[in-house]
């Protein structure tokens, strides 16, 4: 798929030394990607609105979007991570929270690709259980997935476009976008 805007170019994702685990590094770039995209639509008077009394606003999910992937990175696979004051952009504008975002991934990536099968298969502690490290990153794509849809939700409930992040949105498609809306489309490819 091509994306509109792609934060991290593919020329600067390194290669992992355990090419089995090229994956991750990819899937994470790709994810920071789609969530810079989503927060890049956001204006500064969008932050603290929030669909209802009890959700939390724009602002809250950018905040413990950029807090949780330091705890996740630091705490649960031993990566090399600012301190947690550190962590959260002087300036309070989606455009700060984005640039901050890419900062802190940037190196990630890195680290991610010197991962050894040993280092992913590694069991440590994720909040008082044993979890391999390689289970612990996927559990943190899916987290950051989960905030990036409630920011999509948000857009489309203040009337904006929603980008494409997994395929094509109702704001927008491409030639040969094949969306599975049917059971033919579900169908196919089956003997």
């Amino acid at each position: 798929m091509n994306y509109e805007h792609s934060a991290i170019p593919q020329e600067h994702i390194p290669r992992a030394a355990a090419p089995v685990f090229q994956h991750l590094v990819d899937t994470y770039a790709s994810e920071t990607n789609k969530t810079a995209s989503v927060w890049r639509l956001f204006t500064g008077d969008d932050l603290p609105w929030r669909p209802h009394a009890r959700s939390s606003t724009v602002e809250e999910i950018m905040k413990h979007q950029l807090l949780s992937e330091r705890r996740f990175f630091g705490e649960f696979l031993a990566f090399s991570e600012p301190s947690a004051a550190e962590v959260l952009p002087a300036g309070r504008t989606p455009e700060a929270f984005t640039a901050r975002l890419l900062d802190l991934a940037i190196p990630r990536l890195a680290m991610l690709a010197a991962g050894s099968e040993a280092d992913w298969l590694q069991p440590v502690s994720f909040f008082g259980v044993e979890r391999e490290r390689i289970w612990i990153f996927w559990r943190r794509v899916l987290h950051s997935a989960h905030h990036r849809t409630q920011l999509t939700v948000y857009l489309r409930l203040l009337g904006r476009t929603v980008p494409s992040t997994y395929g094509p949105t109702a704001d927008v498609t491409w030639s040969g976008a094949d969306p599975t809306t049917s059971v033919e489309a579900a169908g196919r490819g089956s003997a």
